[in-house]
């Protein structure tokens, strides 16, 4: 993927790590002739003051970034932010969610709690790629977090990285019309499965917005306790934006297209 910054340079490779489908989608593209433009870059967090949006956004608008929307997801219980940066293009969209921690149960926010807790200061650029900032959760508390909140679990388990990088379909050049069908049947034809939920291809040419992504790769993770499981780690997005009545492709993001989005990282 197409990086404009050592900061989104050390978000693909710790994203990467964890994503072996992501590399090998990139090599199938590029042996079409491709090249892989980043639509997005997307990363999860918790809504605790070490680690809130607004703190993971620094780095971001240190760079020039500014803030281009807010989201809501009721049902799970989540809050984002997408940036944008007033150059556009190399620089992707930034998205960034948050979990309203104050909504799990008391036993789930006592987990979370003493994660957070191992946080001796905000976290930083370099934290952004790093993965946990605390120690391995143990596998009980991951299924407690799982139970109520898949997020949650996996924030608890994978730290902070990049959750998923996107493809701009817009820049693809050797899919027909239309491309994202086109792209998605290719994708699998490869062997990747495709995120279901609310159909493949979520969102439509009147919301401006067309999206699908893979079901997450599974990573070994190592628990507090010694257990070495794989759970769904990363995901690959594909992203096909539309003109806007007013000139220039659509630049935000669609609530209901992105709360199915989420659940490429369901267990399955």
């Amino acid at each position: 993927m197409r990086t404009v910054h050592p900061l989104f340079e050390a978000l693909w490779e710790s994203y990467a790590a964890v994503t072996p489908s992501a590399l090998a989608i990139q090599a199938h593209l590029e042996e079409r002739g491709e090249v892989v433009v980043n639509d997005h870059v997307a990363l999860r967090t918790f809504d605790r003051a070490p680690m809130a949006v607004g703190v993971i956004a620094a780095p971001f608008l240190d760079l020039g970034y500014v803030e281009a929307g807010r989201y809501a997801f009721a049902q799970k219980q989540l809050d984002a932010r997408a940036y944008s940066h007033p150059e556009g293009d190399p620089w992707p969209r930034v998205f960034i969610s948050e979990l309203r921690t104050g909504s799990l149960p008391p036993a789930q926010r006592a987990i979370i709690d003493g994660l957070v807790d191992q946080l001796a200061e905000p976290l930083q650029a370099r934290h952004l790629s790093a993965g946990c900032p605390w120690a391995p959760v143990s596998w009980e508390d991951y299924a407690a977090l799982l139970s109520v909140s898949e997020y949650a679990a996996w924030v608890a388990a994978f730290g902070l990285r990049a959750n998923h990088f996107t493809v701009a379909v817009n820049a693809l050049t050797t899919f027909g019309a239309p491309p994202l069908v086109h792209l998605n049947d290719w994708i699998e034809s490869l062997g990747h499965p495709l995120n279901a939920a609310g159909g493949k291809i979520k969102g439509s040419p009147q919301v401006l917005l067309e999206q699908s992504s893979t079901l997450a790769d599974a990573a070994p993770v190592a628990f507090a306790s010694g257990q070495i499981v794989e759970i769904p780690s990363c995901y690959v997005e594909f992203a096909l934006r539309h003109p806007e009545p007013g000139g220039g492709l659509f630049d935000g993001f669609v609530t209901e297209s992105a709360d199915k989005i989420f659940e490429s990282t369901d267990r399955r």
